[in-house]
């Protein structure tokens, strides 16, 4: 039987956090306290943490000051990868970023979502003491392919995939997937152009 764990993993709604993600979840608050803590110089040190809390990073890229997750072990970056200060990842799902991609301030990517419906999202006769939230949530992967480069502030929804060589401009909400190879703005994000 699959544990709730899994469950979320493969996008289905729970309500209940097993004790390794709420492990995970303590674990990694505790490595981003440190990392934001420490000296931008210390480059080192804060690549050093950014290993132990993520499930990898690849040579030559880094994170900025400022950095938020929620699991850290669901976040896989790649080489030459760079995510500037201010940045939000709530990877309760997985989040893929390729090879040389450009996350620019304050950006944000959301893998955990909630039905729409109130009834849907609530539970209604729950109970407080059944170790269960009182709500259903459910988390789809985020990926952005190699060479994207994603816009100041832009906000990125669960199950969304970036494109390899798109640009998403500033601001831009992404509720859908964007090709490769295109410069996507607005909210909702559209494809304005194609760069090949």
């Amino acid at each position: 039987m699959k544990t709730n764990y899994q469950r979320f993993l493969d996008g289905e709604y729970c309500n209940r956090l097993d004790p390794e993600v709420l492990e995970m979840m303590v674990q990694t608050k505790r490595l981003l306290a440190r990392f934001n803590a420490t000296d931008i110089a210390d480059g080192e040190i804060r690549a050093d943490i950014l290993r132990q809390m993520l499930g990898s990073i690849g040579k030559h890229s880094s994170i900025d000051i400022n950095f938020t997750c929620q699991c850290g072990k669901h976040i896989f970056i790649g080489e030459k990868t760079i995510v500037n200060m201010n940045c939000t990842f709530l990877d309760e799902n997985i989040v893929h970023i390729g090879n040389q991609v450009f996350i620019a301030p304050n950006v944000q990517l959301y893998t955990a979502t909630h039905p729409i419906l109130p009834q849907e999202r609530f539970i209604e006769d729950w109970d407080e003491n059944s170790g269960e939230l009182f709500f259903r949530t459910r988390a789809l992967p985020i990926t952005i392919g190699d060479c994207a480069w994603i816009g100041g502030g832009a906000i990125i929804l669960p199950g969304v995939t970036i494109g390899e060589n798109t640009v998403i401009g500033a601001g831009s909400v992404v509720t859908r997937s964007i090709p490769a190879n295109c410069m996507a703005v607005g909210n909702p994000c559209r494809v304005i152009r194609k760069l090949k």
